[in-house]
This record gives C-alpha cells, structure tokens and sequence, in this order.
C-alpha cells in the first residue's frame, strides 16, 4: 500500500514537470548562462583564516577560585557551545568590524568609511570549531594581502576588548562584594547575639551535658523514692502494731500520751485518788452523810471538773472514753509515746518523699525540653555558621577580585594568524556548480509558480476526486500531435474525430468499446434508454465521445439514434458530412417527420441533426415569440413527446447536448432523458467550471450516470492498464457502479 502511494505521487511530481518543462527549462537556461556569465567576469576571491582559542578564567562575577596562576586560561565544559556562539556573535559585532574598518582605513571609492553591515553580511564569517574551544574567523577578498590583515587586526581588536571587558567585571564584582561585607557581619554578629540570649534565658551551658547530669540525677532520685516509700510501710506497720496493743485509735492514744505527760493532769490525778483513799478510810469509820464524807465528796467533785476542764482542751468531745483510759499502767504510755514518736517519723518522711517526687518532676520537664532548646540551639548555631561561610566567602572573593584587578588578563589567545592565501576559492568549476544550483532553483521556482497558477484539472485523479461522480471510461489522447498513437493520422471534421470508424483497431477504440460495455451494465440495472451527454465547458470532446459511442453500440447490432441537440453550435453534421437541412429543430416545429429527418449514416446509425433554427413567421406552440429559442424549442411538450417517440423507435438514443457553462440545455433535456453522462476532459476544464457543473447538476435533480475523462496523457493511460482491464464486468448488487472486476 506505502509502495503504491508513493509510486501514485511520483507519477504525479513527472507529470508537473512534464507539463512545464518547457518554460521552466527556458528560465534554467537564461539563469545559469546570466550566472556563470556573472561569476567568470568576476575578480578571484581570497579567504584568510584565523583561529581564536577561548578559556575559562577566574572571572569575578562568577567567583571562581583564584590561584597563583590566575591569569592561565583553563578548557571549558559546561555550556561550552553557547559560550562559544556568543562569543562569535561579539567577533562579527558592529562596534568590533567599525574598530577594525578605522584602524585599516577602509573607505570606499568615494573616499567614505565602509559600512561595517556590509562586511559582516557579505565578507566576513565568525564560526565555532564542533567539540572544540576554538573560533575560526574567515574574510574573504579579491587581495590575498588585505583578506589576511583584516583578519590579524579584527582578532587584535577582540583581545583588547576581551581584555577590558573581563577588566569591567572584576571591578564591578570587587565593588559588589565590598558593599556586601558589612550586611554579612552584621548578620554574623546577630546571629552570635541570639545564641547568646538563647542560653542565658534558658541557662543552658552543653545541652549533651545537662542532660547526662540529668538523667544521672532523676535516677537518684527515683532510688531516693524507693526508700522513703519503704520506710514509711515499715513505720505504718509497726504503728498498727502498737494500736492493736492499746486497743484503741492513733488519735485516741495520741492524745492520751499526751495527757499522761501533763503536770497539770498529772496532779489532778493524783489528787482525785488521794481523795477517793479518804474517802474510803473515812467510810470505815463514818457514816453516810457525815460532813466530813461530804466535803471530801465535794472536794472529789471538784477535781473531777477540774480534770474534765483540762481533758476537754486535750480530748475535745471524746473526753470520756480519754478519761477511762487516763488511768494506764506504765508499759501503755511507753507504747502511746512509741507512737507518737513512730507518727512524727512518717510525716517526717513523707514530707521528704513529696519533696523528692516534686525535684524528681521538675528535672523530668527539663529533661523533656532539652530535644526543643537543643534544635532552637542548632538553628542558631547553623545560622552562625551560614553567615560566618557567606562572610569568609566575600573575604575571600575580595582578595580574589582583587589579585583579576591587578592582573587585568583575558581568558581568549592567538594560536593562528591569518596567512595569505595562495588560491582563490573561485573557479571554473564552482562557477559550473554554482549556477546549476541557482538555475535548479529557479526552474522549481517556475514548476511551482506555474503549476500554482493554473486552476485546470490536469489528472483523471483530479476530475474523479472534484465531481465524485462514477468513472465509466478513459478515452486516450489522439491526433497527429498524440504520442499515445504515433503514426494515426486522424481526420477531424468538426472538431469531431470519429477514431471508432477510422481505426477500429487502434487502443482508442477500445478504451470507447470498454466504455460501451460499462454503460451496458448500467442500462441494464436502471433500464435506460436515452442518454444526454454534457461537459462543463466546450472542447472537452462531448460531441466526439457522443459520435463514437454512438459507433460501438450500433456495432453490437442495437439500433441507436445519435441526435444533436446543441441548436447553439450543432457539429454532427460535419463529422458525419451530411446536409443539415432537415433536423431536430425542424421535427420540433413539425415541418417534417422523424423517419425523413435522420438519415441513416452507418448500420444501425442515425443521426438526427440539429437543423434549421430560424423559420420565417412561424410561432412555437402557444407561446407568442416571433422568433424560435433553442431554450423554448427544447423546453416544450413537441420534445417530451419527440424523446419518448426516439425512444419507442430505437433501442438506444443518444443526445449531443450543448456544454453546461454555455446553455441550460443539458438540464433541459436531462428532464426527458433517462440520464446524464458527463465529460470531463484535463487541461481544458478548470476546477472552477467543473465544481459549479457538478453542483448544477445535483441541484437540479439530475441522474448522473456517470462521467468519461476524454483526452487522458500517456500516463494516465498506463495507469488506466494497471487499474482497468481490458474486459469488466460490473458489480449490480446496488443501484450505483462504484467498482469494476475482471470478467472471467
């Protein structure tokens, strides 16, 4: 498929060429006789080279480091190409040629200073040496001597402005960084001062230390812990101990032990079992009621309120139950004070565990922020460092800077002067070359210029793709000027040739038998019987297609009626060589019949010709004209009936119908018929007329059978081998013919 499309579009760039080849053949002549003419009357032209290596220095805008050999050009990498291209671009600058042109005084034959776009257009040539660091510069002149000097002094001048250039930056760098110097320490001692500030607020010395020292301290401390918890259980169960001994609450023997160690109670007790012994000595003796026993009562009662009173300031309200107990033995105020004393000793000792657990919290919340403050120091340390690093970097960049100024080098060397060249570049043969290149230009130039030009279809291809209607037939080229049938001397009568009957052998006569028997299919599959054939514009070949069809159909022994309905410009007549005195137009006025007005011209052939328009007071029907029209005369009821009488009479019928860009006569005439066959013929017909034929035909509703491309190149013929046989046979499964198989 790729192999046929692209031998489709060769065949199609041959055929161009073919057609203009004269014309663009004349213009490649005239151009390349002008240009080898122009280049031999020419002075010999000289080209001087010379090479330019480039390097990379220590350039201070860049700040690159800086060694003992600075000024050395060192090969460069990165970006090499564009580098090199810009500094190709400084070379061929106008400032640079402008310095050069003064230096050697070019002037001009009128004694004015060359103008340096000249030269940079037409002479000189600055280009970069592939995957190399070097740039070649050429300028090219009719003196050897000048070409060379010209160049030695253009690569003078751009070592010198290299030189300044790489000058103006360094300093321009040196006072750069001396203005930045002061912000970077300012930004260091900031920075220092942060970190200091951070530390003092948050007592820090060594964050790694703190919080080893930490750790090592909330471990003691958790020991510390331990053992206080263990020793207030041992004072809780030896407290326990004694109160199950006593019999009583920690409270009750508390306050007991308290009251057993006042003087005050102390003697009030005594004093109470003094009286009570008296009072029982006295009972002995006395009786009831005496007032010795009384008063002793009373002083008994006494007492007791007194201890009451003493009791209630110790005791508060449980002062009985401390009462019947104030009266213990010795080993129970031991026990009391025991616990008394084991009772101090646990609140001594939980006040130390709260005080331990509460140290414990606090070194836990240090420990805890130590990971942020220690991020917090980091961040200011880096910043340190970073301003510190941006500081000693401009110090040293200012030395840098400083050393570039003192030294004033550029990073480009001479390794070429230009020589003077001993051969002209000019020559005999280049002169050939060159022109044939100018000339092929020139002749692709005309090729297109007038293929563009020309709006006519050119290729079957073309007429087939802009109408879209179904390809029945090729008719070759013929005629004496034909190379398709060398040695066939046509006879055309008319612009009619009636090759079929002339050269009934001969390939054009079978290309029109092929398309007889394509058009018999379609009169089989739609039952036609009268055919109106029409092209776009005139001399497409429709009355030479219509004449020899007409020929092959009656060969078959159909009897066939070949009419001219072109009443503009009737031709049948000439080509079959016959009177015109009796016609189609006569037959529709009714001045004769149709057996006496076609005349048999071969077997099975008449025609009807178009006959005698103009008839002398006669009027078409009911119509008041008093000269007949070709239009009326077509247009009427005498020819619907006239058509259907042909087709009555003969098996075939055949109406030459004038051009559509002429007459509506074809449309008129498709009305009656039984359908349409239309001409297309390349180089005659553009794609505008064509186009407006084809919509004209579908806008008034016509039944296009078919069209037949008349008068095809060689080319197209050889194409039309390779795509159509010699025998078809169509394909009527639908009711239109789109492709053809070989009949077997």
């Amino acid at each position: 498929m790729e192999y046929q499309e692209y031998s489709s579009s060769l065949e199609k760039y041959i055929q161009i060429l073919r057609r203009r080849s004269i014309p663009a053949s004349g213009i490649f002549i005239i151009i390349f006789s002008l240009s080898f003419i122009t280049a031999s009357t020419q002075k010999p032209v000289y080209v001087a080279e010379g090479r330019l290596r480039l390097g990379r220095t220590n350039r201070a805008s860049n700040l690159t480091s800086i060694t003992t050999e600075s000024g050395k050009s060192e090969p460069f990498i990165e970006e090499k190409s564009n580098y090199l291209k810009t500094e190709a671009e400084i070379i061929a600058s106008v400032p640079l040629v402008k310095e050069t042109i003064h230096r050697l005084k070019l002037k001009t034959e009128k004694g004015e200073l060359l103008k340096p776009q000249d030269i940079i257009k037409n002479q000189l040539i600055v280009n970069e040496i592939k995957d190399t660091d070097i740039i070649l510069v050429s300028y090219q002149d009719t003196s050897s001597k000048f070409a060379a000097k010209f160049v030695n002094t253009l690569m003078d001048v751009y070592l010198k402005n290299n030189i300044l250039s790489n000058g103006r930056e360094v300093v321009a760098a040196r006072k750069f960084i001396e203005k930045q110097l002061p912000d970077a320490e300012l930004v260091v001692s900031q920075a220092e001062a942060e970190l200091r500030n951070f530390k003092e607020r948050n007592k820090i010395v060594s964050v790694q230390e703190e919080s080893i020292k930490l750790t090592e301290s909330i471990r003691e401390l958790q020991r510390q812990i331990s053992e206080y918890k263990s020793q207030i259980s041992e004072v809780k169960a030896r407290s326990q101990t004694i109160l199950n001994s006593l019999g009583m609450t920690t409270e009750e023997a508390v306050v007991l032990a308290s009251l057993s160690k006042s003087n005050g109670v102390k003697n009030i007790l005594q004093q109470i079992q003094q009286t009570e012994n008296q009072i029982a000595d006295k009972s002995i003796v006395l009786r009831m009621g005496h007032p010795e026993l009384t008063d002793l009562a009373n002083k008994l009662t006494a007492l007791e309120r007194i201890l009451e009173q003493r009791i209630n300031q110790v005791a508060g309200v449980r002062k009985q139950e401390i009462k019947s107990n104030l009266q213990i033995g010795g080993v129970k105020q031991q026990l009391s004070s025991q616990l008394i004393d084991l009772e101090a000793q646990k609140q001594a000792l939980e006040s130390e565990l709260q005080a331990v657990l509460t140290l414990e919290k606090s070194y836990n919340l240090r420990l805890n922020n130590l990971p942020k403050l220690e991020q917090q120091q980091r961040e200011l340390e880096r910043r340190i460092q970073a301003s510190q690093s941006t500081h000693s970097l401009l110090l040293q960049k200012l030395q840098e800077t400083k050393i570039a100024e003192n030294q004033n080098l550029g990073n480009a060397t001479i390794i070429a002067k230009a020589e003077f060249p001993e051969s002209p570049i000019s020559s005999i043969a280049l002169n050939y070359i060159n022109s044939g290149i100018i000339g092929a230009l020139f002749f692709i130039a005309t090729v297109y210029i007038l293929e563009i030009r020309d709006k006519s279809i050119r290729t079957v291809e073309q007429a087939k793709d802009l109408t879209g209607i179904t390809l029945l037939g090729i008719i070759p080229e013929f005629g004496r000027s034909s190379k398709f049938l060398p040695g066939i001397e046509e006879v055309e009568l008319g612009n009619i040739s009636l090759v079929v009957d002339n050269h009934s052998n001969s390939p054009v006569s079978e290309y029109y038998r092929m398309l007889r028997a394509n058009l018999k299919f379609i009169i089989k599959a739609k039952n036609l019987k009268v055919i109106v054939i029409t092209s776009s514009v005139p001399k497409e070949g429709k009355s030479s297609v219509a004449a020899n069809l007409a020929l092959v159909m009656a060969q078959t022994g159909s009897k066939i009626l070949l009419v001219d309905g072109d009443l503009h410009c009737p031709v049948q007549h000439l080509a079959w060589d016959i009177p015109d005195n009796k016609g189609l137009s006569n037959v529709i006025l009714g001045q004769f019949a149709l057996n006496t007005a076609a005349k048999p011209v071969k077997k099975n052939l008449d025609v009807l010709t178009a006959g005698k328009e103009y008839i002398d007071n006669l009027y078409i029907f009911d119509n008041d004209f008093s000269v007949p029209s070709p239009a009326l005369m077509l247009d009427s009821r005498q020819m619907s009936d006239l058509v259907k009488n042909f087709a009555a009479n003969y098996d075939f019928v055949i109406i030459d119908a004038p051009s559509l860009s002429t007459a509506e006569d074809a449309v008129t005439l498709g009305q009656f018929a039984d359908g349409i066959l239309f001409v297309v013929r390349p180089g005659v017909v553009d794609f505008a007329n064509a186009y407006f034929a084809k919509e004209f035909l579908e806008q008034s509703g016509q039944n296009t059978i078919g069209q037949v491309v008349n008068g095809a190149t060689l080319n197209a013929k050889r194409r039309l081998d390779r795509n159509f046989p010699r025998k078809y046979k169509f394909s009527t499964s639908t009711t239109t013919i789109d492709t053809f198989r070989t009949e077997e």
